[in-house]
């Protein structure tokens, strides 16, 4: 008989729609080695809040996904928009309502053998750390995200406040009570030993599996959805391209002053292409308009399943953020592994722990993140000869196997047979 692994991933949902994503492709292969994977996630998409996947009044809807032959539950959630007040009940509804589909749902098809409760939000590990409790099975946790360090780093609450502590006191007792963590970036054990845990929490608890590709699906994609927008296909300089948010997180002002000290110094065998969305894009595109910045221009959005054949015809991949402190513990991006698939050079904007960039020798990584010394790579880059190209790509094509979600699931198999 198979095995049954249930996975609790609050925000999966896009990955059935758009037939992707780091829960989808672990489904996949699960499902190819044997195993029986079901997702359980939120009726209710994130970012933008305001569109709903499944209107249903009922608590949950089954959904085959015939592609990787694996079950979807939405569970039902409230509507919300944006980061406040509803986000949170949001968060509560579905730490509620999963635990309830859950047995429900284990009285229809039978209890699974192990749980895989994956953050962002910590609800979602301390359901699933309560249902392995009554299946009286094992639970790994799996964390994509510090709550509460990432909200400290970027200022949205203060390290010292009541509420912090009593999240860093939740998220200890997580980790203590899962039989496994999984952390999607390296340095999980320095952050572990940082935050004087290691006492209580042992290091060969702590598992690295970080983000990746699916390889073979991402090379079909470059044909099967072609990006044929005009204005990018034929620009005959440098295509320099970022995909993601263009939030005040994301701190793109930082890119489009370095394009402006460009701009001055005369050197026009470039653009840099933005491709995404978020409450500073349009405040930059005015700056843009308003200063004549031709060198770089604001796309929008792009269906998900476009972006390896958008990549596919860039010359440079930008992997730009606000440096924060985590970055220390290195850093596992989706987009990155989709840059690094793309076997261009990738042109990274700040320097982090455990940087793949540096060690694997995939393109360039700055030790100060601003605008001068941004300019300054972009030039450096523009005039590579083609041997130092080849020399990227042929790095990146060869590291980029060790992040191929077939791969990575082996890892994973790996950590649920020794369970």
């Amino acid at each position: 008989m198979k095995k049954k692994v249930w996975i609790l991933n609050h925000y999966a949902g896009d990955t059935f729609f758009e037939k992707g994503g780091r829960h989808y492709w672990f489904a996949k292969f699960l499902g190819l080695r044997g195993y029986s994977p079901v997702i359980f996630c939120c009726n209710n998409k994130h970012n933008p809040g305001t569109e709903e996947w499944l209107e249903t009044n009922k608590l949950w809807e089954e959904l085959y996904e015939k592609e990787i032959d694996s079950t979807y539950i939405f569970v039902r959630g409230r509507k919300y928009i944006g980061n406040g007040k509803q986000r949170i009940l949001n968060m509560l509804d579905f730490y509620r309502n999963v635990k309830r589909v859950a047995k429900q749902y284990a009285k229809q098809v039978g209890p699974p053998d192990i749980i895989i409760a994956s953050s962002v939000h910590p609800l979602t590990l301390i359901a699933g750390l309560q249902l392995a409790n009554r299946f009286k099975i094992k639970c790994i946790c799996e964390v994509r995200d510090l709550w509460p360090e990432s909200l400290v780093a970027y200022g949205i609450i203060k390290k010292n406040s009541f509420i912090t502590k009593l999240l860093y006191w939740g998220e200890k007792w997580i980790y203590k009570k899962a039989d496994k963590v999984i952390m999607t970036w390296p340095g999980g054990t320095d952050y572990i030993t940082d935050k004087g845990w290691d006492r209580d929490i042992p290091k060969d608890k702590i598992v690295n599996i970080a983000n990746g590709v699916d390889l073979k699906t991402y090379k079909e994609n470059i044909l099967r959805y072609p990006y044929n927008n005009l204005d990018f296909k034929e620009y005959s300089g440098k295509k320099i391209v970022y995909t993601g948010s263009i939030k005040k997180v994301n701190n793109l002002e930082i890119i489009v002053n370095a394009a402006e000290i460009l701009k001055n110094r005369g050197i026009h065998n470039f653009r840099i292409f933005i491709f995404g969305d978020g409450e500073d894009r349009g405040y930059l595109e005015k700056y843009c308009k308003d200063n004549d910045l031709d060198n770089i221009k604001f796309m929008g959005r792009i269906p998900k399943l476009e972006i390896p054949s958008l990549l596919f015809q860039s010359d440079i991949n930008l992997l730009h953020n606000s440096s924060t402190i985590l970055d220390k513990y290195g850093q596992s991006q989706n987009k990155f592994f989709e840059y690094l698939a793309s076997g261009n050079p990738i042109l990274m904007t700040y320097s982090v722990g455990h940087s793949i960039v540096k060690e694997k020798k995939c393109g360039i990584e700055l030790e100060k993140q601003n605008p001068e010394s941004i300019s300054d790579a972009i030039e450096r880059m523009c005039d590579l000869s083609s041997e130092e190209v080849s020399e990227f790509r042929h790095n990146a094509e060869l590291t980029i196997k060790e992040y191929d979600y077939e791969f990575l699931t082996t890892k994973l198999i790996s950590v649920i047979e020794d369970l």
